[in-house]
């Protein structure tokens, strides 16, 4: 891990999906229905649901996320012949129920426990988000969920990041975000946060203009970078 240092920082915000949340536990938790295709059908549904938030984003028809997301699980189901109709029901379900990433609680609690304030900025719908965050037992550890809803278009929008800014009352100078989207901590970089990608999948570096200042493998050495 780097040896940078955040200075200064009054707040973390956290990307949901892949960076607090993990999105393949939905598929896990019925990978004994789905013919031996969870992995594949995970790989499908996370891609073709990012591609929707960017398109519907780029025609400007803003669409909730937990459409969009029902949307890539159609999809998926039909790309792998997977026809019991019954899935998607039980898929969405398990959306609400995700499983945090195992030093997710212990990360969150430090940082509360040293004055920082944290938040979540998500594509997430807040129905979506708050039954998550209540799943997960994070409720008493963020202290404002922030959804894209509130601005109607998704990330890497920098109306979005600007969205935490009002919200938090925080310039971007002090603002620490962490997400395990490449193209988000990008978009975030490009923005004007201070940036830490959770290389969570030991993605390659994105080939774009800005980039996060550290890259770390989980969260559980942040609060050695943000204090």
């Amino acid at each position: 891990m780097s040896v940078i240092k955040f200075e200064n920082i009054a707040a973390c915000v956290f990307d949901a999906y892949g960076t607090l949340f993990d999105f393949n536990s939905a598929a896990e938790k019925y990978s004994s229905e789905l013919e031996g295709k969870a992995d594949s059908l995970n790989e499908i549904w996370r891609t073709k649901q990012l591609q929707y938030t960017w398109l519907h984003s780029l025609m400007g028809d803003y669409t909730d996320f937990w459409t969009l997301t029902g949307n890539a699980l159609d999809f998926a189901l039909d790309s792998l012949e997977l026809n019991d109709r019954s899935l998607k029901e039980k898929l969405m379900a398990a959306y609400y129920e995700l499983e945090p990433y195992p030093e997710v609680i212990s990360t969150l609690r430090e940082i509360k426990d040293n004055g920082i304030k944290t938040a979540i900025l998500s594509n997430g719908e807040p129905r979506m988000l708050r039954a998550a965050v209540d799943s997960a037992g994070l409720t008493d550890l963020i202290d404002e969920t922030l959804s894209v809803d509130s601005v109607g278009i998704y990330k890497p929008h920098p109306n979005v990041y600007q969205y935490a800014v009002d919200v938090l009352s925080c310039p971007p100078e002090v603002i620490s975000f962490q997400s395990s989207n490449s193209w988000d901590a990008v978009g975030a970089a490009n923005f004007g946060f201070k940036v830490v990608w959770c290389n969570r999948f030991n993605q390659p570096k994105e080939r774009l203009p800005s980039k996060p200042d550290i890259e770390i493998k989980d969260l559980s050495k942040l609060l050695s970078i943000i204090k």
